[in-house]
């Protein structure tokens, strides 16, 4: 049925109805192809729980926590899942840069912070021998294709800010000139993936070994820093797009429950024979990386829950996972400045007698500060985490939780 002009109803011809009910069909499709594509609840917790572990790591030093959980394995599947993911559904150009635009903002502002600082700190052209040089190696910042350089050895600010406070901010800074190569790496890294999807996965780990045992040596600590981090965690990277493509599905479900411990406990062992300690851990060894990381992200990928809604337990953590996940880089970028400041406030506390003398342990563990790092790193959300909003296109937040519509600058 439907109205007449002047309100009297009419009765519509069958074929208007078979109409009007087929382009209501094609209407509610383009509403579903308009609609966003539901989050991986899985993977943002992975990638929750692999950022706050590098937090509490670098305040605390213990050697234990990258065997744990290898956040930074974890991080480097997970962007190379939605690297292979983007790269189905868009052009390479079109994927690289929009990787780009989304994660150089931020590292400009933290250069534009940093560097500053730096410099009126008193470093200059003289620090790595030549002039040139120091300038030619500042556009690191801009571009990191190599580690940008920084103000080792800086004094630090009276009373507010460590001595050591330009390491804080220039050695974290790898990883994003890691994930830069493997963003630029993805097309040919997908192609190869595609022709001959486990030689592709391995070939990193056989690189490990290569550099490890001297089967070829590097010029320049340069490229031999690249080098060690696509072995360290290339096969990490290609396990998030093998994922993505589908390959460890055809695996035989028993495969990876049976094949990653064994690796693993390879790489634990030859971590141990490395002298595994506090001050010397993982990080100092990129096999043991390499071996350790690729079987706790198979194994994690194979269990791959795929969560489209959180699992009842879970729902009372979506608005700091939801933030966690948002603000990932500047997390990250910030975070160890914050533990600087906070480590360099905390020794005043040496002056209050009480303190000492009764409330030792408050002085010299880690665990109080805490919540200070995360309080001061909230604080870098909310005055820098913006800039992500802007390189991603979308209007800044301030403290972006889920909440619709809530707390926008």
């Amino acid at each position: 049925m439907s109205t007449h002009p002047f309100g009297l109803p009419t009765r519509t011809p069958p074929e208007a109805d078979r109409g009007t009910e087929a382009s209501r069909k094609v209407e509610e499709g383009r509403e579903v192809q308009r609609k966003p594509a539901s989050r991986d609840r899985y993977f943002d917790l992975l990638r929750a729980v692999a950022l706050f572990r590098v937090v509490f790591y670098h305040l605390m030093g213990w050697a234990w926590l990258p065997v744990v959980f290898p956040s930074m394995g974890v991080m480097f599947a997970l962007a190379g899942n939605l690297m292979a993911r983007s790269l189905r559904r868009r052009p390479a150009i079109d994927v690289v840069r929009g990787r780009l635009r989304r994660l150089l903002p931020p590292l400009w502002l933290l250069g534009a912070v940093g560097v500053t600082g730096m410099l009126l700190g008193g470093w200059g052209p003289d620090e790595e021998g030549h002039p040139v040089w120091w300038w030619l190696h500042l556009a690191f910042w801009i571009l990191p294709l190599s580690d940008p350089p920084y103000g080792e050895g800086l004094p630090g600010v009276q009373g507010l800010i460590g001595a050591d406070w330009a390491v804080a901010v220039g050695v974290p800074l790898w990883y994003l000139r890691a994930y830069l190569w493997f963003v630029l790496l993805s097309p040919l890294l997908l192609r190869a993936l595609r022709a001959a999807p486990w030689p592709t996965v391995l070939s990193p780990v056989a690189l490990s070994a290569a550099l490890e045992f001297g089967a070829f040596t590097v010029p320049g600590w340069r490229l031999e820093a690249a080098l060690s981090d696509v072995g360290a965690f290339g096969a990490c990277w290609l396990l998030g797009m093998a994922h993505q493509e589908g390959v460890l599905r055809r695996l035989p479900r028993y495969v990876v429950p049976s094949l990653a411990p064994v690796v693993a406990c390879i790489g634990l062992w030859y971590a141990v024979a490395q002298d595994l300690r506090e001050g010397h851990d993982l990080d100092d060894m990129p096999f043991a990386q390499s071996l350790w990381s690729f079987a706790a992200v198979l194994l994690l990928l194979h269990l791959s829950p795929a969560w489209r809604e959180w699992p009842r337990r879970l729902r009372r953590w979506d608005r700091p996972i939801t933030l966690l996940n948002s603000r990932a880089v500047t997390i990250y970028l910030w975070h160890n400045v914050c533990i600087v400041v906070v480590e360099s406030l905390w020794d005043h506390l040496w002056s209050i007698g009480l303190l000492e003398t009764d409330a030792h342990w408050i002085l010299v563990s880690p665990w109080p500060q805490l919540p200070a790092v995360w309080l001061l790193t909230a604080g870098c959300v909310v005055c820098f985490g913006w800039v992500e909003d802007l390189a991603a296109g979308r209007r800044p937040r301030i403290w972006p939780d889920g909440r619709p519509g809530a707390h926008r600058a």
